[in-house]
């Protein structure tokens, strides 16, 4: 009988080693160096090339498909067992990191970097547990591939284009959120909120000259500035740090030659959960917009104020609730300049939700602002029925690694698992752990992870087996 954690600590400093090296990678989303083979920018090619060769050199058979993602496979059969991993991550967030989002350190147990815990930890953690199997040459009866995409924290269109190619698993599952096990995801619906063209208005003396905030619409900004021409400032400046101090925010105030810069550094956070940060660009909008700005950009800051009110729908009429969570809504990306904005609406709904009707209450509150809701991506809710042998055979590993009762759970979050039409996700984070992705020192427990790649490992072989 394997002792899985055994094996695992055989190869602990390897993965360490290895690890790092995935995260020096900053595999951010960048348009500006896109090209052929490289459809997500050259620093997320460079992170699938890396893992392509990783893979090559352990003796797995890999494919690239396109730029978009690639494979490691092992084993034979007709069947097909998927792991399915993301190499893309958000942006570093802030200039607040203790050691530097690219420059992996292992400090008090916790390896901190972008990419940690979300997903290059895990996607390292499932990538030695399938060594390890393949090491020991143990009898499967399937193939296994660990699929890894460039695109999962944007719009999909790597895991979209794999499969418009490749073989479709049987069954798998994403190391990319929780243990035990998840079985039941949030619907996601990304949209744009896009204002009308200018209007001509009396000059009030006070223009919203420009207002930016956040990076991507999957997280809750972090930072957010304005700059606003003045005709008399004042209190202004002591109204603003007064509001900053009742918001638990902090911010500066500078005069340039465009006007007053106003700069509001709130705490960046996972959109599945808004009240997990503090939204910069909303508190400096709340802040604004009590100024008697020009027309335009009043009404801008009045949809921003409007539209994100609360992070649940309660005042769009929207709010909705079952046992995947709360209705959430969050926003991500901020932009006005010359008389127009726009504002991205990231909404995660319950799996019982009637969306449709819901959708058509938020587009009908963005035309009392002026504004349209375009749509760019919208994923269903995704379920897996509780007696899938996917979900009795992960139960049984986990609970056999953990001595823990293998609860099922639902998430806000997304997944690779709802690109499956078998698919869980199936930790790296477990019971009680904090959600730390997309945030500043960003970080994974090692030892966690070592247990994770015994839990992922034993899963593989009893699942391919």
């Amino acid at each position: 009988m394997v002792n899985w954690k055994e094996e695992v600590m055989a190869r602990r400093e390897d993965l360490l080693v290895d690890l790092k090296e995935l995260l020096r990678i900053p595999s951010i989303l960048d348009e500006t160096t896109i090209q052929e083979g490289a459809p997500f920018g050259t620093e997320v090619k460079r992170a699938l090339d890396w893992m392509l060769a990783l893979g090559e050199r352990d003796g797995f058979i890999t494919k690239n498909v396109d730029g978009y993602a690639g494979h490691l496979e092992y084993g034979q059969g007709d069947e097909l067992l998927g792991i399915l991993c993301h190499l893309d991550v958000v942006p570093a967030g802030g200039d607040n990191w203790t050691y530097g989002p690219f420059n992996p350190t292992l400090a008090d147990g916790k390896l901190i970097a972008r990419g940690a815990i979300d997903d290059k930890g895990p996607t390292m953690a499932a990538y030695y547990a399938l060594k390890i199997v393949k090491e020991l040459g143990l009898p499967l009866s399937k193939r296994i591939r660990l699929i890894a995409g460039g695109d999962e924290e944007s719009e999909w269109r790597c895991v979209n284009h794999y499969f418009k190619h490749e073989e479709m698993p049987t069954l798998g599952f994403a190391p990319d959120a929780d243990f035990p096990i998840i079985n039941a995801e949030k619907g996601l619906y990304d949209g744009l909120l896009v204002q009308g063209k200018p209007v001509k208005a009396a000059d009030t003396g006070y223009q919203l000259i420009r207002f930016e905030g956040g990076e991507r619409p999957n997280m809750v900004p972090g930072h957010a500035t304005a700059t606003v021409h003045v005709a008399e400032r004042g209190t202004i400046e002591e109204d603003f740090h007064q509001y900053l101090e009742k918001q638990g925010v902090t911010g500066t105030v500078k005069e340039t030659a465009e006007g007053l810069v106003f700069d509001v550094i709130g705490v960046a956070a996972h959109a599945m959960e808004p009240d997990n940060g503090k939204n910069a660009a909303l508190h400096l909008a709340r802040f604004l917009h009590t100024l008697h700005l020009d027309y335009n950009g009043r009404r801008y800051l009045e949809m921003v104020v409007h539209m994100f009110r609360d992070s649940r729908g309660v005042a769009l009429g929207v709010a909705a609730s079952d046992e995947t969570g709360d209705l959430t809504i969050n926003g991500g990306v901020f932009r006005y300049e010359q008389g127009q904005g726009t504002a991205s609406l990231n909404i995660r709904y319950p799996y019982s939700a009637d969306f449709t009707e819901r959708l058509q209450l938020i587009k009908e509150a963005a035309i009392a602002y002026g504004f349209e809701l375009q749509t760019r991506t919208h994923m269903p809710p995704h379920h897996v029925d509780p007696n899938h042998e996917l979900i009795r055979t992960l139960s049984a590993v986990y609970e056999r690694q953990t001595n823990q009762k293998a609860d099922l759970i639902a998430i806000g979050g997304g997944t690779y698992a709802r690109s499956l039409t078998a698919g869980v996700a199936f930790g790296p984070v477990f019971p009680g752990g904090p959600e730390v992705a997309h945030q500043v020192d960003e970080y994974v427990d090692f030892e966690e992870l070592l247990l994770a790649v015994a839990i992922y490992a034993e899963a593989i072989y009893e699942l391919a087996k």
